[in-house]
């Protein structure tokens, strides 16, 4: 009798816990919020995730609610790579932004988000702190575009990158160093993934300012609209 009251209490807690994670991860759900692009080559809605990158997506969103985004191009397109876009008109004029972001890849990357397959990023130039509007969206594996992690210690005892060993270097020299801070992912393409695949596999060239990878017929974003 004491061994099926104990099963019995072991079940009502399994059923509470599960109950307990459906409904924080139903929660979660609905606080992601979802972006529907509408481009000329097709609609696609890619899902955003405040708890990894709040700041990043809270940029992101802005920039849609002033529909920065619409009447913008893809202008870098490369096929087993990524597609950039969010920062040209048709006619290859950059369009202003607000100051940069603060870079949020290593938060995210802690939290699960890497550039993989479908994952949206935000673009920058060589400074890790860049980034503005512009972001790219992975269409392939691109595991160096992750952050680097830093091993714990200061100094750190040990730490290798590509293929180099340091010893004892200070913390503060590897967090700051910009060729480890990758790059912000912060949300992931949840439908219309066959339009990116599309976009990524059209012929590309030189375009406006730019000597390669721009799509010879423009991919126009005609607008991204917040959904959810």
């Amino acid at each position: 009798m004491i061994f099926f009251k104990k099963i019995s209490t072991l079940a009502r807690v399994l059923f509470t816990s599960a109950a307990i994670y459906s409904i924080a991860t139903s929660a979660l759900a609905e606080t992601a919020p979802q972006v529907k692009f509408t481009t000329s080559a097709g609609d696609f809605v890619v899902e955003l995730y405040p708890d990894k990158a709040p700041k990043t997506v809270a940029n992101f969103l802005q920039y849609v609610k002033d529909k920065h985004y619409d009447g913008t191009i893809f202008h870098r397109v490369i096929n087993n790579f990524m597609i950039q876009g969010g920062g040209f008109d048709a006619s290859y004029v950059q369009k202003p932004t607000r100051a940069p972001v603060e870079h949020e890849g290593r938060q995210a990357l802690e939290k699960g988000l890497r550039n993989t397959p479908g994952t949206l990023a935000m673009a920058r130039t060589a400074d890790p702190q860049s980034a503005t509007a512009q972001f790219f969206i992975n269409v392939k594996a691109n595991a160096f575009l992750d952050p680097v992690p830093i091993p714990p210690g200061d100094p750190v005892p040990q730490f290798e990158y590509r293929g180099e060993v340091y010893k004892n270097t200070p913390r503060a020299e590897l967090l700051n160093a910009r060729q480890l801070y990758g790059y912000t992912v912060f949300g992931r393409v949840i439908s219309g993934m066959e339009v990116v695949e599309k976009i990524k596999a059209t012929p590309t060239g030189a375009g406006g300012p730019f000597p390669t990878d721009v799509p010879k017929t423009p991919v126009l974003i005609n607008s991204a609209t917040l959904v959810k």
